[in-house]
């Protein structure tokens, strides 16, 4: 039998295997294993043929669709880099990352012509624009027609160790920074979660969050490795959520704790058909104790917690921990993020890597197949953080007897708020965009429905006027809308400590009781 050493092995496997099995279900529509092989096939083939070679990116700009993973099987099947962007970014942002990435050819939706378009004296990598949808501008190709043109017959094929993807991610620095992913790597992806899901043929997995996010795409995977169907969504409905549950009979589902809660608070909730579910993943944050106590009492003892980032997966919380009724160690470790992968290997190091004692609280550190082998066009942060073999996380921990991980505070100033990352940095450099503000700093507060909100703390300028309504519309025109302040407070100068630096625990001890202030 063939070695599945690559993307390409595992579509030409699944082809022969499970041919005629659904790989995406999307409302009425259907795409089995073999109609993806063959049409990612065609799209490699009508890619190559204008132009592009090995290793070559293809970026993408969508929505949840099924062509979305006919871009990635092109990418897959050939040797080309998939480069997805996040719809949600503002335009500027966008920019930035293609200008980045290079890619030659850019798929997009109709709905983001516009923004495209204004873009594209700005992005010169970009030779060929190709519109999913049906109202494409005169710049630009029909999806179908360049697919249409596109033979079979692939002889390009990838190697295990090249890239199959470049996956963007916010910095401390403020600029987003390209974690590369090989073939072999997103494999070992595809198999550690098909083992904490419990995967096999014929389960199908419920995919709400977007496909540019490495949540989805390693849900996503762990099914593909096992035969299995991705019922996606287009975007996120609790309602439809449960509808699908029962009408699909999914059996994994991927909900970050603030979907979770929404799902829970569906009106007549116990009216939908669950049992057929297998695992929940709650990834991107803990449970609240409480919401955690109603998810197992309406879904059963099927609740994990994944913990990882796009440069590298992590831990889990299994099943079996899931006691909310246990001892008091068993309710300690619902705080957890859980143990790590069964092929990850997990330390907690000081400043100068060295491993540090169970208890104490230092960074947490990562090496398995799973890692990124480096950001692209960024060899600092390259060395920065995977020195040693190790992928440093910026995430601050420790690891009690039993080996279970608890985050303590986020190096990197990290805010997560609904399952997404937001760097304190890049909002400060939104904020002090405008030219009434002199001072500010943003960090993460409590939040009962997020987990955590962004708040700013502005220091303006002498005789500025300004409300916090302005502050929030103006950081909407440089960054997106989700990591803009929720809330905003205006002082006269900034904690420090005595050596002048800014002291964020001090802002942190003095909001994370009040009431958010606009």
């Amino acid at each position: 039998m063939p070695v599945i050493e690559s993307m390409r092995d595992l579509i030409e496997r699944n082809e022969r295997l499970h041919g005629d099995q659904p790989f995406v279900i999307y409302g009425e529509q259907r795409l089995t294993f073999r109609e993806l092989a063959c049409r990612s096939r065609r799209l490699a083939n009508a890619l190559i043929a204008g132009g592009l070679r090995r290793q070559d990116r293809v970026g993408i700009l969508a929505m949840n669709c099924p062509e979305y993973f006919e871009v990635y099987g092109a990418a897959e099947a050939s040797g080309l880099i998939a480069n997805p962007l996040n719809f949600r970014l503002a335009p500027r942002e966008i920019a930035w990352i293609i200008q980045d990435a290079g890619p030659r050819v850019l798929f997009f939706e109709a709905q983001y012509a516009q923004t495209i378009g204004d873009l594209r004296t700005e992005i010169p990598s970009v030779e060929r624009y190709i519109c999913i949808g049906a109202e494409k501008p005169d710049w630009a190709e029909a999806y179908e027609d360049v697919m249409a043109s596109g033979s079979d017959a692939l002889d390009m094929r990838p190697q295990p160790d090249d890239l199959l993807c470049i996956m963007y991610t916010s910095g401390t620095t403020g600029r987003p920074k390209g974690a590369m992913i090989t073939h072999r790597a997103f494999l070992a992806l595809g198999e550690a979660w098909a083992h904490e899901l419990s995967a096999d043929v014929g389960d199908r997995v419920l995919l709400a969050m977007p496909l540019f996010h490495i949540g989805a795409r390693s849900q996503g995977i762990a099914l593909t490795v096992r035969g299995g169907a991705i019922v996606l969504h287009r975007v996120f409905d609790p309602e439809a959520i449960l509808r699908a549950i029962a009408e699909q009979r999914i059996t994994q589902v991927h909900l970050a704790p603030t979907m979770m809660q929404a799902v829970l608070n569906v009106p007549d909730n116990a009216k939908y058909d669950t049992s057929s579910l297998k695992t929940i993943n709650y990834a991107a944050a803990p449970m609240p104790v409480t919401v955690l106590r109603q998810a197992l009492s309406r879904f059963g003892r099927v609740l994990i917690n994944g913990y990882g980032q796009t440069e590298g997966s992590g831990t889990v919380l299994a099943k079996h921990y899931h006691r909310p009724d246990g001892d008091p160690r068993d309710l300690r470790r619902l705080g957890s993020i859980g143990q790590p992968q069964g092929a990850t290997l997990l330390r907690i190091v000081d400043d100068n890597d060295a491993e540090l004692p169970v208890g104490k609280i230092g960074e947490i550190c990562l090496k398995s197949d799973q890692n990124m082998i480096g950001y692209w066009n960024n060899s600092l942060a390259t060395i920065e953080t995977l020195r040693g073999g190790w992928l440093h996380t910026g995430d601050m921990g420790y690891q009690d007897e039993d080996g279970f991980v608890y985050l303590a505070d986020r190096k990197k100033d990290m805010i997560v708020s609904g399952g997404e990352n937001i760097y304190s940095r890049e909002v400060e450099e939104a904020i002090m965009a405008h030219p009434a503000v002199m001072e500010a700093a943003v960090i993460g507060i409590p939040d009962p429905y997020w987990g955590e909100s962004v708040k700013a703390v502005v220091v303006l300028r002498n005789f500025a006027d300004i409300s916090a309504d302005e502050i929030i519309s103006h950081c909407k025109t440089l960054i997106a809308s989700y990591k803009c302040p929720k809330s905003v407070e205006f002082v006269d100068e900034l904690p420090r400590l005595p050596t002048g630096k800014l002291s964020k625990v001090t802002l942190r001890q003095r909001f994370a009781s009040n009431n958010p202030k606009r």
